[in-house]
């Protein structure tokens, strides 16, 4: 077997690690860092603390404000703009996935032109980005050690998934300090986006041992840790435990990829503007179920890793003890029973299938899927 494993060549974990980052900056010869925050005032007065760090180490910054949720290509087009007006030679991602997918999309467009369109697929980023650091808030996308980034094409609403090695971040931090102020909406639904980061890699049709280590653990974790830290967001034990769940699941599918779990919520994200960590946990079930024919053993094994007993039962019978598992994960955790209650209308569901077709993450489900089971599966998680 022979396979490529990417990820960051440096990763900070734990309370306080955001302190290093001035120091590590100076590492990659960062004189002018360009912070890209999400709109809110909580993204600009993170970013305004990370640049103090940065500035005691010597470096200097500007703030790019632009990252909504479900960045988009005129918040990638924009922040390239005013990187090079302002002569920028580092960039630093800060926030949840938002911010660091619009980084990442600003990092292509600086260091190759041309618009981000582009660069939707797999392998067409022909120069390295800037160097890029980026520090996670939420326990949940792994978008700060992935060489993933998925950017919102107003034109055709949809999300396009652009993946690519050389946007893998030169520095990934997790500090779970900074993961406190999450709320337990928003705790949920990351929690249950590294969960099916988890799952999809580990019955990728690509999954190796290392990436199936990696998963099985962030599976674990995901099950132990997740409801404590949804209940009571000042754990920090359970904040840390999470944060190392989901760059552990990052692991995994940045190696194994992902499936139609994924290719389909970015279809909901890109077409309803919708958050994609609840799209992927109310479809999770639904996918998964369609799957599970396809491999019961793993499925077994997923149930185990998410606590539940499956002695003396068949193989079958264990995989469907994983599918139970994960529905009663999300009923616990306050994750809505169907996407008709973010929005979503059953008249969309073809174009929403059309699109889910296309999409790169479903080249390594491992059930083959056509336009009409993409559309049933769509029909049953609404």
């Amino acid at each position: 077997m022979t396979y490529t494993f990417l990820n960051p060549p440096v990763a900070l974990m734990g309370a306080g690690a955001v302190n290093e980052i001035g120091t590590r900056a100076k590492i990659l010869k960062a004189n002018k860092a360009f912070i890209v925050c999400g709109i809110g005032e909580h993204g600009k007065e993170l970013a305004e603390d990370i640049g103090a760090l940065l500035k005691g180490a010597g470096v200097n910054y500007v703030i790019y404000p632009g990252a909504e949720p479900n960045p988009t290509d005129n918040a990638v087009h924009k922040g390239a703009e005013m990187y090079q007006k302002e002569g920028c030679d580092s960039i630093v991602a800060a926030g949840g996935g938002s911010a660091i997918d619009c980084a990442k999309g600003i990092g292509i467009i600086v260091a190759n032109g041309g618009q981000i369109y582009d660069y939707e697929g797999a392998g067409k980023v022909r120069n390295m980005l800037p160097p890029l650091i980026a520090v996670n808030t939420t326990a949940g996308t792994a978008s700060e050690m992935t060489n993933f980034t998925v950017i919102t094409d107003t034109r055709r609403h949809i999300k396009m998934a652009i993946v690519d090695w050389k946007m893998t971040p030169q520095l990934a931090i997790n500090d779970p300090e900074l993961m406190v102020s999450m709320s337990p909406a928003l705790t949920a639904a990351t929690g249950m986006d590294a969960l099916t980061h988890a799952i999809e890699a580990y019955v990728s049709t690509i999954a190796t041992p290392t990436t199936d280590a990696a998963a099985i653990a962030a599976i674990q974790l995901v099950g132990k840790w997740l409801r404590p830290a949804v209940a009571n967001g000042d754990d920090i034990h359970a904040r840390d435990m999470m944060a190392h769940a989901e760059y552990l699941a990052g692991i995994a599918f940045n190696n194994a990829s992902l499936g139609y779990v994924h290719s389909m919520a970015h279809q909901l994200g890109g077409f309803y503007n919708l958050p994609h960590g609840v799209c992927n946990a109310i479809l999770l079930p639904h996918v998964e179920k369609f799957n599970l024919i396809a491999t019961p053993e793993r499925f077994a094994e997923i149930a185990k890793a998410l606590g539940e007993n499956v002695e003396g039962l068949s193989t079958i019978e264990a995989a469907n003890r994983a599918i139970d598992a994960i529905r009663r994960l999300s009923a616990d955790i306050g994750i809505p029973s169907g996407v008709k209650q973010l929005g979503a209308k059953e008249a969309d569901i073809p174009i929403l299938a059309e699109n889910a077709m296309k999409d790169i993450c479903n080249l390594t489900n491992p059930r083959k899927a056509t336009k009409e089971d993409v559309m049933a599966i769509y029909k049953d998680a609404m």
